[in-house]
């Protein structure tokens, strides 16, 4: 499952959990391409939980939709990752490391309070 919620003008959160297959992440992906129109210099909390390895086609829709997301780099600046699986949130750390323009910091799930704090300085 993927739920985009619009939390202000420039805050969207996503919440990801579970096995993803192809409908649900071309669905999640197009509903987040919506809800970050005209977002810039935004914010993004990620929430994983009970991650499993998407489907094939989940992977394929993600491929396809990529430059799309690159997109997602001028409108979100920072990106706090909530997760309760340590090779997401050190993955998520690794990408941060990778991204321009975009800063991304992993939290535990207990740690939700400083990642909502960490998102709003």
């Amino acid at each position: 499952m993927i739920k985009v919620t619009k939390q202000s003008a420039t805050r969207v959160d996503v919440a990801i959990d579970g096995v993803l297959d192809a409908d649900m992440m071309r669905e999640g992906l197009e509903d987040l391409f919506t809800k970050v129109e005209g977002i810039t210099d935004g914010q993004m909390l990620y929430t994983i939980t009970d991650i499993a390895m998407p489907t094939l086609g989940a992977i394929g829709v993600e491929m396809e939709k990529l430059p799309k997301l690159f997109g997602l780099l001028g409108k979100i600046s920072k990106c706090a990752v909530l997760a309760d699986a340590a090779w997401v949130r050190k993955i998520a750390a690794f990408e941060g490391a990778l991204l321009p323009g975009m800063t991304i910091k992993s939290f535990e799930m207990s740690e939700r309070a400083a990642a909502e704090a960490w998102l709003a300085t």
